[in-house]
């Protein structure tokens, strides 16, 4: 397997996730023609993730497709770290509100403290970053053969997971002006210091 270590531009590494995409959309035809099953539904609802810096160890990056509970089959890319650390992170979605118009749910933490998280899972639709550097990466490794980052069980276990597909694994990445869209994330354990959580009027979008 070959590695490569030093310092990648995000844009050509944000390029190479176009395939896992494509491989995404192909088990989502599966899923259509009754070939796969979901395991759990998502609400469909994308979501907006911020970050001035986010370093990671033990990276894995795999497609997956999620569904919702209408049957609407969205394909996904999953961003997986053994353990991150967030700066100035901020979450946002924005729910409208009959009669009273848009209202948005944001979620952030204190700007001075960085946030923890331990096998933590972000689905996403699409990601930038003004600057990625990753270290002992590898691309174009089968989903079934990651080991530097962890893979979902609960992805791993289900059906739809293909192990032949085309994915990624890095020993560690440091992205900034991170801007993520995305359908779901999860975490092991989860540490934000000043949390704030709360819904106010109005579009107020993380970006």
């Amino acid at each position: 397997m070959p590695h490569h270590s030093g310092r990648t531009s995000w844009k050509r590494f944000a390029a190479v996730l176009l395939p896992s995409v494509l491989a995404a959309a192909v088990l989502g035809v599966g899923m259509a023609e009754g070939a796969l099953a979901a395991s759990f539904f998502i609400s469909g609802q994308r979501f907006e993730i911020a970050a001035d810096t986010l370093r990671g160890r033990g990276v894995s990056i795999y497609p997956l497709v999620d569904i919702t509970r209408k049957g609407t089959l969205v394909p996904v890319v999953v961003l997986g770290f053994r353990h991150a650390d967030i700066s100035r992170l901020c979450l946002s979605v924005e729910l409208p509100v009959p009669g009273l118009g848009p209202y948005t749910l944001r979620l952030t933490g204190d700007s001075g403290r960085q946030v923890e998280a331990a096998n933590l899972f972000i689905e996403t639709t699409s990601v930038t970053a003004d600057r990625s550097t990753a270290d002992d990466i590898d691309i174009g490794v089968a989903a079934g053969s990651i080991h530097k980052g962890p893979i979902d069980p609960g992805d791993r276990n289900s059906r739809f997971f293909d192990p032949d597909v085309f994915a990624q694994q890095a020993r560690s990445v440091v992205l900034t002006d991170v801007r993520a869209v995305s359908v779901a994330a999860s975490a092991g354990t989860l540490n934000i210091p000043g949390l704030d959580l709360r819904i106010v009027q109005g579009s107020h979008r993380c970006f």
